[in-house]
């Protein structure tokens, strides 16, 4: 589904701001995630959001978003959400707090939002997934006589742009709301830390060039532009790295 400027695509959603969420210093010290400063390596307590091993899809949920995610971030010129395991971040996502919309304000009332107002729905999203995938697997066999997992790339690139273009629509949710969802979830597994579940192995960050999350960069300020050469790392750190 993506087009041939597909790697260009993937840095501009990495750099844009999708991928990566830091906590800040004063949300560490205010609900006792750290240690404050100075940081040094391997000190504190690691990051707790979707890092837990709890599951929450069914075995044919997993399948059918194992499917999407593969559509969505396809495996042609690089690596895609099937290498980086990003059906293991949503699972983990969808068992947590966000999947819960924890941290949401939940009670209403629901009214159809604009474009800009972000997530909508009175459906918490591990609620809207369950939802919204068992009338996407009646559609599929009403439809196609088989599950979404199990149809044609062609079919399944068909079905995904039905449900972006709300030409697919479910009794129950929105189609369209768990489309965008759903993109917007991939595409964070794809490029989030590899503490998380997904990008396993960092092969998102070693397929755009990205460094990963190092402490700074203060030596390479004056590159002038000028390509730099390092293997990505992650909030644990990388092979090789030990314990003092």
């Amino acid at each position: 589904m993506f087009s041939p400027t597909r790697r260009k695509v993937l840095k501009a959603m990495l750099f844009g701001g999708t991928a990566i969420a830091v906590p800040s210093a004063l949300y560490a010290a205010e609900y006792g995630r750290g240690e404050g400063m100075p940081w040094s390596p391997l000190r504190g307590q690691p990051p707790y959001y979707g890092t837990t091993e709890a599951s929450f899809f069914t075995p044919a949920e997993r399948e059918a978003v194992a499917a999407i995610c593969a559509r969505l971030i396809p495996s042609d010129d690089g690596p895609g959400a099937t290498e980086a395991d990003v059906v293991t971040f949503l699972d983990r996502q969808m068992a947590g707090f966000y999947g819960r919309g924890q941290h949401w304000y939940m009670q209403g009332p629901f009214l159809e939002g604009t474009a800009t107002q972000g997530y909508q729905s009175e459906h918490p999203p591990a609620q809207l997934y369950r939802r919204a995938l068992a009338a996407l697997e009646a559609h599929c066999r009403n439809t196609y006589e088989a599950g979404f997992a199990a149809l044609s790339e062609e079919r399944q690139d068909a079905v995904l742009k039905g449900l972006d273009e709300e030409e697919i629509t479910f009794a129950e949710v929105s189609a369209k709301t768990f489309f965008d969802l759903i993109l917007k979830n991939t595409i964070e597994g794809f490029f989030a830390d590899p503490l998380y579940g997904g990008n396993r192995d960092m092969v998102a960050w070693r397929y755009i060039g990205f460094p990963g999350t190092r402490y700074d960069y203060r030596d390479f300020v004056g590159h002038n532009g000028a390509r730099i050469e390092l293997p990505p790392v992650s909030l644990m750190g990388r092979p090789g790295w030990s314990s003092p």
